[in-house]
């Protein structure tokens, strides 16, 4: 039987771009997790945190025995390099448990200002062979990101040809970008968004029409697809049924895309992944390991593009006909407690009396839910809840985990 290299399950390292994501991350068993502060990280659009904010999400992460990687990973210009020594000795005594780099310099600095934590290289740095891997680890990295466009084969080379000491970590699950991470400039030059900045546009993701020089005003399709043609648009990536092959090929930690989006999408991603992780390891870590068939259903009940295995066994199919998501459920509600036999809930979604709801509990699969009765908050009876946030109460014979979803399915799906 084969192992993983590193002889034990890997990571399953989850986003937590402000506390809402941090918790459900937690909650649904996230081994580490990875955010911001209010400077130098690659995602702008999520809240990230304050100094205040990071204390209390480095103390939420120990008490739930996970560990806090903070992203200082942006590319700094010569007028921010001033105010990095101060950041790093903050993130240092708030107590981070590794800073997530991608420039050399910033590197430098944080072995100088902050020499407790560990030093993780990010994607952005672009590594895709060992000797860049042997390279950033003699300057004092303890792990490196590879970068989203290497096949398995290519992984496992440098391992192979790496220090067992260099932890490798790769994306498994999320959006891809269609250019090599950290070396787009369209969001740049078409919006004056500066992706190295944290803040992309993401004009991939739009969509585009053909005008020929001399015509103008004549729109020709380049492709088939209402509206246009995504000629730069990728799949996003799903590697929930390969986790064998990653830990085979040295993987020590199963990255989890998406700061920005929801706190559901962290939960369920969070919770396909981690049970998935725990499967392959109580069945020994045979290596044609697949998860149960309701860990990657659940991965198909979050706002995603169509999924594919990016460039791990070959190059990517390119996804010029949709550009959207798909969307086939929605959270109705969320589990804040029980008393006197019902569920308290509070509305995220309208859902009615007589619905069936889907629960995503943490470290289990769904289950249906009958909402034969409905109350709200302050007990009487209710045909439907309509408004946000309302305050709920529905007769079940156990409390939920606070945190859990109940979904519903939507009318498109």
């Amino acid at each position: 039987m084969t192992r993983p290299v590193s002889g034990k399950r890997p990571e399953i390292l989850a986003p937590a771009g402000d506390r809402e994501r941090l918790q459900a991350a937690l909650r649904y068993r996230a081994d580490a997790v990875y955010l911001a502060g209010s400077r130098f990280g690659m995602r702008s659009a999520p809240r990230n945190f304050t100094e205040e904010g990071l204390r209390e999400a480095f103390r939420l992460a120990h008490d739930a025995r996970a560990k806090a990687y903070v992203t200082v990973n942006t590319l700094p210009r010569s007028g921010e390099v001033d105010s990095l020594p101060p950041y790093l000795e903050l993130l240092q005594e708030a107590g981070a448990d590794a800073l997530i780099v991608a420039d050399l310099g910033v590197l430098d600095l944080a072995r100088r200002y902050a020499p407790r934590c560990a030093l993780h290289v990010s994607t952005q740095a672009g590594v895709v062979n060992y000797a860049a891997a042997r390279m950033l680890h003699e300057l004092g990295a303890s792990r490196v990101v590879l970068a989203r466009e290497l096949s398995l084969a290519e992984v496992a080379e440098i391992r192979a040809r790496t220090p067992k000491e260099l932890e490798l970590e790769c994306f498994v699950h999320g959006a891809m970008c269609m250019s090599v991470s950290g070396r787009c400039l369209l969001s740049n030059y078409l919006t004056g968004r500066d992706a190295n900045q944290g803040d992309c546009a993401q004009p991939c993701r739009w969509k585009y029409k053909l005008i020929e020089e001399k015509r103008p005003g004549e729109e020709y399709e380049i492709g088939q697809g209402e509206g246009g043609s995504y000629i730069l648009n990728a799949n996003d990536l799903c590697m929930l049924e390969h986790i064998a092959d990653l830990a085979q090929a040295g993987v020590d930690s199963l990255k989890i895309e998406g700061r920005a989006k929801a706190a559901y999408y962290v939960a369920a991603a969070t919770n396909a992944y981690r049970c998935a992780a725990d499967a392959y390891e109580a069945a020994g870590f045979p290596p044609d390991f697949r998860p149960a068939p309701w860990m990657r259903e659940e991965l198909d009940k979050i706002s995603h593009r169509p999924y594919g295995t990016g460039f791990y066994y070959g190059m990517p199919v390119q996804n010029t006909r949709f550009g959207g998501y798909v969307r086939d459920y929605e959270v109705a509600a969320v589990a804040e407690g029980y008393e006197n036999g019902r569920l308290l809930l509070s509305q995220r979604n309208h859902f009615r009396r007589g619905e069936v709801l889907d629960v995503l509990e943490p470290g289990r699969p769904p289950f249906l839910l009958p909402v034969t009765e409905l109350y709200d908050g302050a007990g009487e009876p209710v045909e439907a809840a309509p408004h946000p946030l309302m305050r709920l109460q529905v007769p079940y014979p156990r409390p939920l985990v606070v945190g859990s979803y109940l979904r519903r399915r939507t009318q498109a799906g």
